[in-house]
Protein backbone atom coordinates (compact mmCIF):
# COMPACT_ATOMS: atom_id res chain seq x y z
CA UNK A 1 0.00 0.00 0.00
CA UNK A 2 1.74 3.23 -1.13
CA UNK A 3 2.30 6.02 1.36
CA UNK A 4 -0.03 8.99 1.05
CA UNK A 5 1.24 12.52 0.44
CA UNK A 6 -0.11 14.63 3.26
CA UNK A 7 -1.72 17.99 2.31
CA UNK A 8 -1.13 21.13 4.39
CA UNK A 9 -3.13 21.15 7.62
CA UNK A 10 -6.17 23.47 7.28
CA UNK A 11 -5.81 26.83 8.99
CA UNK A 12 -9.52 27.11 9.87
CA UNK A 13 -9.67 24.13 12.26
CA UNK A 14 -9.27 24.86 15.99
CA UNK A 15 -6.26 23.11 17.53
CA UNK A 16 -4.84 22.75 21.01
CA UNK A 17 -1.13 22.47 21.80
CA UNK A 18 -0.07 19.21 23.40
CA UNK A 19 3.13 18.24 25.19
CA UNK A 20 5.50 15.81 23.50
CA UNK A 21 6.71 13.03 25.79
CA UNK A 22 9.73 10.85 24.98
CA UNK A 23 9.03 7.18 25.65
CA UNK A 24 12.73 6.28 25.64
CA UNK A 25 13.28 8.72 28.50
CA UNK A 26 10.27 7.40 30.37
CA UNK A 27 11.59 3.84 30.16
CA UNK A 28 14.88 5.13 31.59
CA UNK A 29 12.84 6.74 34.40
CA UNK A 30 14.15 10.21 33.58
CA UNK A 31 12.62 12.43 36.26
CA UNK A 32 12.24 15.50 34.05
CA UNK A 33 10.37 13.46 31.44
CA UNK A 34 8.17 11.89 34.12
CA UNK A 35 7.35 15.43 35.28
CA UNK A 36 6.33 16.25 31.70
CA UNK A 37 4.13 13.14 31.52
CA UNK A 38 2.53 14.02 34.86
CA UNK A 39 1.78 17.56 33.69
CA UNK A 40 0.20 16.28 30.47
CA UNK A 41 -1.81 13.60 32.25
CA UNK A 42 -3.14 15.85 35.01
CA UNK A 43 -3.64 19.13 33.10
CA UNK A 44 -4.44 18.08 29.52
CA UNK A 45 -5.39 14.42 29.50
CA UNK A 46 -3.66 13.99 26.11
CA UNK A 47 -0.07 14.05 24.92
CA UNK A 48 2.06 13.11 21.95
CA UNK A 49 4.36 10.16 22.56
CA UNK A 50 7.55 9.86 20.50
CA UNK A 51 10.08 7.03 20.21
CA UNK A 52 7.36 4.50 21.03
CA UNK A 53 8.56 1.98 18.45
CA UNK A 54 5.13 1.03 17.09
CA UNK A 55 5.13 2.97 13.80
CA UNK A 56 5.70 -0.05 11.55
CA UNK A 57 3.01 -2.07 13.32
CA UNK A 58 0.59 0.87 13.08
CA UNK A 59 1.24 1.11 9.33
CA UNK A 60 0.42 -2.58 9.00
CA UNK A 61 -2.78 -2.09 10.99
CA UNK A 62 -3.93 0.55 8.51
CA UNK A 63 -3.21 -1.89 5.67
CA UNK A 64 -5.33 -4.49 7.43
CA UNK A 65 -8.09 -1.93 7.87
CA UNK A 66 -7.99 -0.91 4.21
CA UNK A 67 -8.29 -4.53 3.10
CA UNK A 68 -11.17 -5.10 5.49
CA UNK A 69 -13.08 -1.97 4.45
CA UNK A 70 -12.70 -3.01 0.80
CA UNK A 71 -14.72 -6.18 1.44
CA UNK A 72 -18.34 -6.24 0.19
CA UNK A 73 -20.72 -4.80 2.77
CA UNK A 74 -22.59 -8.12 2.87
CA UNK A 75 -19.39 -9.85 3.98
CA UNK A 76 -18.52 -7.20 6.57
CA UNK A 77 -21.99 -7.31 8.10
CA UNK A 78 -21.52 -10.98 8.92
CA UNK A 79 -19.15 -9.73 11.63
CA UNK A 80 -21.22 -6.74 12.79
CA UNK A 81 -20.98 -5.71 16.44
CA UNK A 82 -24.62 -6.41 17.17
CA UNK A 83 -26.80 -4.69 19.74
CA UNK A 84 -25.83 -6.51 22.92
CA UNK A 85 -23.32 -3.90 24.05
CA UNK A 86 -20.17 -5.48 22.63
CA UNK A 87 -17.74 -3.23 20.77
CA UNK A 88 -15.80 -6.02 19.06
CA UNK A 89 -16.33 -6.56 15.34
CA UNK A 90 -17.41 -4.40 12.40
CA UNK A 91 -19.44 -1.18 12.61
CA UNK A 92 -21.05 0.13 9.43
CA UNK A 93 -21.32 3.83 8.59
CA UNK A 94 -24.60 5.36 9.72
CA UNK A 95 -25.11 2.98 12.63
CA UNK A 96 -24.88 5.67 15.36
CA UNK A 97 -26.22 9.19 15.89
CA UNK A 98 -23.72 12.04 16.17
CA UNK A 99 -25.96 14.61 17.85
CA UNK A 100 -29.31 15.16 19.55
CA UNK A 101 -31.10 15.59 16.21
CA UNK A 102 -30.38 11.98 15.28
CA UNK A 103 -28.00 12.80 12.43
CA UNK A 104 -26.08 9.63 11.59
CA UNK A 105 -22.33 9.15 11.60
CA UNK A 106 -20.26 8.60 8.45
CA UNK A 107 -17.54 6.28 9.76
CA UNK A 108 -17.05 2.56 9.60
CA UNK A 109 -14.53 0.69 11.70
CA UNK A 110 -13.20 -2.74 12.60
CA UNK A 111 -12.49 -3.51 16.26
CA UNK A 112 -10.40 -6.51 17.29
CA UNK A 113 -10.53 -7.54 20.93
CA UNK A 114 -7.25 -7.70 22.80
CA UNK A 115 -8.41 -11.00 24.22
CA UNK A 116 -9.02 -12.53 20.78
CA UNK A 117 -5.57 -11.46 19.60
CA UNK A 118 -3.80 -12.85 22.66
CA UNK A 119 -5.83 -16.09 22.57
CA UNK A 120 -5.26 -16.67 18.84
CA UNK A 121 -5.84 -19.14 17.21
CA UNK A 122 -8.43 -19.84 19.90
CA UNK A 123 -11.49 -17.59 20.11
CA UNK A 124 -12.06 -15.50 23.22
CA UNK A 125 -15.06 -13.39 22.15
CA UNK A 126 -15.93 -13.67 18.47
CA UNK A 127 -14.84 -14.36 14.87
CA UNK A 128 -13.59 -11.77 12.36
CA UNK A 129 -13.41 -11.22 8.58
CA UNK A 130 -10.84 -13.20 6.59
CA UNK A 131 -8.69 -10.08 6.18
CA UNK A 132 -8.41 -9.75 9.95
CA UNK A 133 -7.55 -13.42 10.38
CA UNK A 134 -4.82 -13.17 7.73
CA UNK A 135 -3.22 -10.26 9.59
CA UNK A 136 -3.66 -11.62 13.11
CA UNK A 137 -0.18 -13.11 13.59
CA UNK A 138 1.99 -10.78 11.46
CA UNK A 139 0.18 -7.53 12.29
CA UNK A 140 -2.47 -7.40 14.99
CA UNK A 141 -0.85 -9.47 17.73
CA UNK A 142 2.50 -7.58 17.57
CA UNK A 143 0.65 -4.24 17.50
CA UNK A 144 -1.47 -5.11 20.52
CA UNK A 145 1.45 -6.55 22.51
CA UNK A 146 3.62 -3.48 21.90
CA UNK A 147 0.73 -1.15 22.74
CA UNK A 148 0.12 -3.04 25.98
CA UNK A 149 3.81 -2.76 26.89
CA UNK A 150 3.60 1.02 26.42
CA UNK A 151 0.41 1.34 28.44
CA UNK A 152 1.79 -0.81 31.24
CA UNK A 153 4.97 1.27 31.40
CA UNK A 154 2.93 4.47 31.65
CA UNK A 155 0.64 2.95 34.28
CA UNK A 156 3.63 1.85 36.34
CA UNK A 157 5.12 5.34 36.22
CA UNK A 158 1.80 7.00 37.12
CA UNK A 159 1.31 4.44 39.89
CA UNK A 160 4.56 5.55 41.53
CA UNK A 161 3.81 9.24 41.06
CA UNK A 162 0.40 8.74 42.71
CA UNK A 163 2.13 7.12 45.69
CA UNK A 164 0.23 3.86 45.35
CA UNK A 165 1.67 0.54 46.53
CA UNK A 166 3.91 -0.96 43.84
CA UNK A 167 1.93 -2.73 41.12
CA UNK A 168 -1.50 -1.45 42.17
CA UNK A 169 -2.54 -0.14 38.74
CA UNK A 170 -0.98 -3.05 36.84
CA UNK A 171 -2.91 -5.45 39.08
CA UNK A 172 -6.07 -3.85 37.69
CA UNK A 173 -4.92 -4.50 34.11
CA UNK A 174 -3.89 -8.15 34.03
CA UNK A 175 -3.25 -9.35 30.49
CA UNK A 176 -4.66 -12.79 31.25
CA UNK A 177 -8.03 -11.38 32.38
CA UNK A 178 -10.74 -10.66 29.80
CA UNK A 179 -11.52 -6.98 29.27
CA UNK A 180 -13.07 -4.52 26.84
CA UNK A 181 -9.66 -3.52 25.43
CA UNK A 182 -9.43 -3.53 21.65
CA UNK A 183 -7.66 -2.22 18.59
CA UNK A 184 -9.69 -0.07 16.20
CA UNK A 185 -9.17 1.06 12.62
CA UNK A 186 -11.56 3.81 11.48
CA UNK A 187 -12.42 4.83 7.92
CA UNK A 188 -14.27 8.01 7.02
CA UNK A 189 -14.91 8.48 3.28
CA UNK A 190 -13.13 11.44 1.65
CA UNK A 191 -15.23 14.39 0.58
CA UNK A 192 -15.03 13.46 -3.11
CA UNK A 193 -16.92 10.27 -2.22
CA UNK A 194 -19.83 12.39 -0.97
CA UNK A 195 -20.69 14.79 -3.85
CA UNK A 196 -23.38 17.32 -3.06
CA UNK A 197 -23.50 16.46 0.63
CA UNK A 198 -22.76 19.20 3.19
CA UNK A 199 -19.95 18.61 5.69
CA UNK A 200 -21.09 16.69 8.74
CA UNK A 201 -19.66 15.21 11.91
CA UNK A 202 -17.96 11.90 11.24
CA UNK A 203 -18.41 10.56 14.76
CA UNK A 204 -20.29 11.83 17.79
CA UNK A 205 -18.69 13.21 20.94
CA UNK A 206 -17.77 10.43 23.33
CA UNK A 207 -15.52 9.34 26.16
CA UNK A 208 -13.28 6.36 25.44
CA UNK A 209 -13.55 3.58 27.98
CA UNK A 210 -10.46 2.20 29.67
CA UNK A 211 -7.49 3.70 31.48
CA UNK A 212 -5.32 4.71 28.53
CA UNK A 213 -6.02 5.04 24.80
CA UNK A 214 -3.26 5.12 22.16
CA UNK A 215 -4.24 6.99 18.97
CA UNK A 216 -2.02 6.69 15.89
CA UNK A 217 -2.29 10.21 14.49
CA UNK A 218 0.37 10.36 11.78
CA UNK A 219 -1.78 9.16 8.86
CA UNK A 220 -3.84 11.12 6.39
CA UNK A 221 -7.20 12.10 7.84
CA UNK A 222 -6.35 11.11 11.40
CA UNK A 223 -6.73 13.86 13.99
CA UNK A 224 -6.03 13.15 17.66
Amino acid sequence: MPSATLPPFPDDIPTHPLLVVDYDLLKARDEAEIDRLWEAATKLGFWYLKNHGVTAEADDMFHMGAETMALPIEEKMKFEQGDEGSSFGYKAAGANAVDATGKLDTVEFINVAKDDALAWPKQAHRTYPSTVNAHMEPTIIPFIRKSLDINNTLLDILNDRLGLPKGTLLEKHRMEEYSGSESRVIRNPPRHDQPGKPPTLAIGSHTDFGSLVCIEASHLGIVA
